[in-house]
């Protein structure tokens, strides 16, 4: 499975005009999209950073779906301004334990390391970070993208609501500092963001 995801930095007065665009017109087009599997989108009120991120069944369907896409993204930063970030995906790990609903938010985070190592960075996360995070208060699901290329990931845990996400904040940042080392990597940047919609038929891995 495959995920694309476009990233834009804008105006946060035209953040809910953008969730409509996304929910209204973005998604049905891409639901008549060949190997679409599902769509998710992170926003941050505040700052107006917004995260859209497609699924596709295979690599060759994300890459079909490319000029299609471009024109929906094009209007989305016409609404909101800034540039978009653009970023291909592998989905390494998927694993609900609960479905999301309104009002659940999520972390994300982002490592980058060596390209060469990135079975150490599967074999951690699947044996040290993961059952950690699923004791979490409010835990509803995680994922892990990475890009075996270029050597960056991003992890997202999702919680029910933002009380269960902030009272995560400490034991993540404890996790975070007691697995870097094993998995020799470097953390990007960390953001919280609402889960504003999330439609995903992407099965799970684990």
């Amino acid at each position: 499975m495959y995920a694309r995801s476009t990233t834009i930095r804008g105006n946060p007065q035209r953040v809910e005009e953008c969730i409509a665009y996304m929910r209204d017109e973005v998604m049905p087009a891409m639901q008549q999209m060949d190997g679409f599997v599902g769509i998710s989108m992170l926003v941050d009120r505040e700052s107006g950073r917004c995260i859209m991120t497609s699924a596709w069944a295979d690599e060759a369907s994300m890459r079909a779906s490319a000029d299609s896409v471009t024109p929906m993204r094009q209007r989305m930063v016409d609404m909101l301004g800034g540039e978009p970030e653009v970023q291909e995906w592998e989905i390494a790990v998927l694993h609900r334990a609960h479905e999301t609903h309104d009002g659940s938010w999520a972390r994300l985070t982002w490592t980058r390391g060596d390209p060469a190592e990135g079975e150490r960075l599967m074999d951690v996360y699947q044996s040290h970070l993961r059952p950690r995070i699923e004791q979490m208060d409010g835990f509803c699901s995680l994922s892990l993208l990475v890009d075996r290329g270029s050597g960056m990931a991003v992890g997202t845990v999702t919680f029910a609501d933002r009380q269960a996400l902030e009272a995560s904040r400490e034991p993540a940042r404890a996790i975070r500092d007691d697995v870097q080392p094993m998995m020799n990597r470097d953390v990007v940047d960390v953001a919280e963001m609402e889960l504003v919609l999330a439609h995903l038929r992407v099965p799970e891995t684990v």
